[in-house]
């Protein structure tokens, strides 16, 4: 379940964030602004659903999550194809997240 809301969170987040960036760097209307601060509400409600214990550990595994979720944004929406560096570093990220989420934890 953790990691559809990560999923689901990331979307909301980069969602929201690439309503300014329209906006700002694209000429968009600040009407793009709307919907982009209502996704961003949607992600901080979405990342306060994660099953970590505290929410600074929530928030450190959500990176790995989110770096990975930007570089399909980067492939599906501005049709630019990750490179192998963007790969190999999302992949280590992803892992890190893991270790963070997943990783045994002392008393």
């Amino acid at each position: 379940m953790t990691a559809l809301v990560y999923v689901a969170a990331a979307l909301a987040e980069i969602a929201g964030c690439f309503s300014v960036w329209a906006w700002w760097r694209l000429d968009k209307s600040a009407l793009w602004l709307v919907p982009g601060m209502a996704s961003l509400a949607l992600f901080a409600w979405l990342l306060s659903l994660s099953s970590a214990d505290y929410a600074g550990r929530a928030y450190a595994a959500y990176g790995g999550v989110y770096i990975v979720a930007s570089l399909g944004w980067l492939w599906a929406v501005e049709q630019r194809l990750p490179d192998r560096w963007d790969l190999i570093g999302a992949g280590l990220c992803l892992a890190g997240a893991g270790v963070i989420l997943l990783g045994p934890r002392g008393g």
